[in-house]
């Protein structure tokens, strides 16, 4: 029976790895008895055992541990002690080899570590002080998403008071901005009054808006003194900015009297170098409204106001104004930002502090740019208001500015294009140039300064000397070296823009939300060029959105936003003939609620995040986007995948309707369409 067996599995196995390995080992010693082979097989395995103690030896050098893998089927493992023997050697093999390999990755790293320099062991520690940051804030998020649907509770409503808020400017009676504590936003979702509506579609809401959509008053109306306020009319719930009233007249009128004064023939702004105006104090944006058939861009800034804001009536007619003042400190603008600053009864004593307002006229203003200023003071009858005058006369001179025309009460004054000019005045006479050390050149809300910014700036090119509009915001190599830049980079951001911008308006359809199974194609009818007006654009870099919304004709202005917490491209977006501003998104926009159409944020997500002291969540962030945001208007976000998955998860709190949109299949990136719905708040 042994012998019969011993044949069995031979031949079942000759060709077979356990032949082959029962051959070539050496037999194991303490085999018992009980099985039984043939003479034939006896002397078989005498010969092998012969060759094989020759070869001993050897065998065991070459491989000492090879008799740890002996498959038991090889023997008769009838003998116990046998295997519990080789299952022992294996785990002392397996210990002692995990003990060398400890050792020796230990000793690797040791002699690793002493051997780089103190900078790169800096530099190492740094990077993985990130990794275990980013860690630890991964395994944050991931806690709160698997906290599951409870987590993410609606926020609630703010009360009735809150429907015109704007923090940092609603906590005191002070005109001052105050961002700190006590002067943060609310963590709820501003309603707009309950007879709001959707504003008129561009052009008619230039002239037309809807009386409960701002905060006014009858008597407000009325009692305005300047030409550009008394252009409103009341007429049921519309209040009517009249074009074809006597009052435009007065505008128009006003408007060529400024540019006879300034030398301009046809009332060619763009030809003598004006694009872009700062308008003080600005009424309801009617100025502004009229230099806009003359391709020319104003923004208004005025005081925060509670009631009769000329801002918030501005910006409901799709004109750009924002909150800003000059109590106490720099407006966030870079020097060197406008052609041209007005003032029309602007309610600003610029004879005060010394001409330290005066200063930071002087400041925004390009080299040969335009200060015009109409107020009663400049025809003054008495003694006291000539002396005022006089001051502000002699101060102007002392800045280097020059008297161009005195008519009736408007004044205009042209900023010198010498920075020679400033050395070559008397001793002691006006404020000094700013030293290198001292100079900012964008400075944000910075305490008003007592000394001549901008002078020694690349930027320093009289308006003269700039390409004229609409060819300025295309600039040339030469203008874009000013700012570090080359055509290159700056072409294929503007291709990119254009790209995208096809896209977004296309997307921008009730469609996207609804269940109709298919997106908007050529047989649907295409979305209107004056679907939008007001646009915010939070990371604005180089304005590109704003140039290729602008080359596609699309009736709209951009408000460029230059974040504080990434690279400052705001001196080049203003040159480019746009408008914008220097911001912190952890902090309130200075603007009022319901001011935009569309919202966009490009890798604005990552911006903030990166900041490792970022005083702000993204839900703060998104919070104020939903203030700022019109009933049924758009936000639009291009970040990565994981911070736009975690804005998605958000929108529920925000009760914002939203889509995950793919940008290119091998991008991390990815597109969030959002849309603000239109909720009222119930009538009492």
């Amino acid at each position: 029976m042994g012998y019969y067996n011993f044949e069995k599995k031979r031949k079942e196995k000759k060709n077979g790895l356990y032949w082959s390995l029962k051959m070539s080992m050496p037999l194991q010693r303490g085999v018992s008895g009980g099985v039984r082979v043939s003479d034939s097989s006896d002397d078989l395995r005498d010969s092998q055992m012969k060759d094989k103690s020759e070869k001993e030896g050897h065998l065991t050098l070459r491989f000492p541990f090879a008799f740890l893998f002996t498959s038991n089927s090889n023997t008769q493992s009838t003998d116990p002690y046998n295997s519990r023997t080789r299952h022992r050697l294996m785990l002392l093999f397996l210990k002692i080899s995990l003990v060398l390999i400890v050792v020796l990755a230990l000793a690797g790293s040791f002699w690793w570590t002493i051997s780089i320099s103190t900078t790169s062991r800096g530099h190492v520690y740094h990077n993985y002080r990130r990794l275990q940051e980013q860690l630890v804030s991964d395994l944050l998020d991931i806690g709160e998403i698997s906290a599951g649907p409870t987590r993410w509770k609606e926020l609630e409503y703010c009360s009735v008071d809150s429907e015109n808020y704007v923090p940092c400017f609603n906590v005191s009676e002070s005109l001052d901005r105050f961002c700190g504590p006590g002067g943060s936003r609310q963590e709820c979702l501003v309603l707009p009054p309950v007879d709001y509506k959707v504003p008129l579609r561009w052009p008619t809401g230039k002239d037309v808006i809807w009386y409960h959509n701002v905060k006014i008053t009858a008597d407000e109306v009325l009692t305005s003194g300047s030409i550009n306020k008394r252009m409103m009319m009341m007429d049921d719930d519309q209040i009517s900015f009249r074009s074809a009233s006597p009052m435009f007249d007065e505008v128009e009128d006003y408007s060529h009297q400024i540019a006879q004064m300034i030398g301009i023939k046809n009332d060619n702004f763009i030809e003598a170098g004006v694009r872009t105006i700062l308008d003080i104090g600005c009424g309801y944006g009617s100025f502004g409204a009229h230099l806009l058939s003359k391709q020319l861009l104003t923004m208004c800034i005025a005081n925060y106001e509670a009631s009769g804001s000329q801002v918030q009536l501005t910006l409901e007619r799709g004109l750009p104004a924002m909150i800003a003042s000059f109590v106490s400190t720099q407006l966030p603008y870079p020097s060197l930002s406008f052609d041209m600053l007005h003032c029309s009864t602007c309610g600003i004593d610029w004879d005060q502090k010394d001409g330290l307002l005066l200063v930071e006229v002087d400041r925004v203003l390009k080299p040969g740019g335009y200060f015009v200023w109409t107020s009663p003071l400049t025809n003054a009858r008495n003694k006291e208001d000539i002396k005022r005058w006089n001051f502000v006369h002699d101060f102007a001179d002392s800045i280097c500015w020059t008297l161009l025309s005195q008519q009736d009460k408007t004044v205009v004054w042209k900023k010198t294009v010498k920075t020679k000019c400033y050395s070559s005045r008397s001793p002691g006479v006006g404020p000094s140039v700013c030293s290198k050390g001292h100079e900012v050149e964008s400075p944000y809300y910075r305490p008003l300064q007592m000394w001549l910014g901008g002078t020694r700036s690349r930027r320093w090119i009289p308006i003269e000397g700039r390409t004229r509009w609409p060819n300025r915001s295309n600039m040339n190599k030469t203008e874009l070296s000013l700012y570090g830049l080359h055509p290159e980079e700056v072409g294929e951001d503007a291709a990119n823009w254009k790209a995208n911008v096809r896209d977004y308006w296309s997307l921008l359809s009730p469609l996207i939300f609804s269940d109709h199974p298919k997106r908007p194609g050529d047989e649907d009818p295409s979305p209107p060029y004056n679907m939008l007006r007001n646009v915010l654009d939070m990371n604005a870099q180089y304005g590109g959105l704003n140039a290729a919304l602008l080359e596609a004709k699309k009736s709209v202005w951009v408000m460029n936003v230059a974040p504080t917490a990434g690279p400052n491209h705001l001196p080049m977006i203003l040159d480019r003939g746009f408008v914008g501003v220097l911001h912190d998104w952890c902090e309130a926009f200075p603007t009022y609620p319901r001011t935009y159409d569309l919202v966009h944020a490009d890798n604005l997500l990552s911006l903030q995040m990166s900041q490792r002291k970022s005083s702000c969540s993204l839900l703060q962030i998104l919070t104020e986007v939903d203030r700022l945001l019109r009933p049924e208007g758009w936000v639009i976000i291009r970040d990565t995948v994981q911070l736009v998955e975690a804005a998605r998860a958000l929108t529920t709190q925000l009760k914002w309707e939203a889509r995950v949109i793919e940008v290119e299949s091998s991008s991390d990136q990815r597109l969030l369409i959002c849309q603000k719905p239109f909720t009222k708040r119930q009538s009492i």
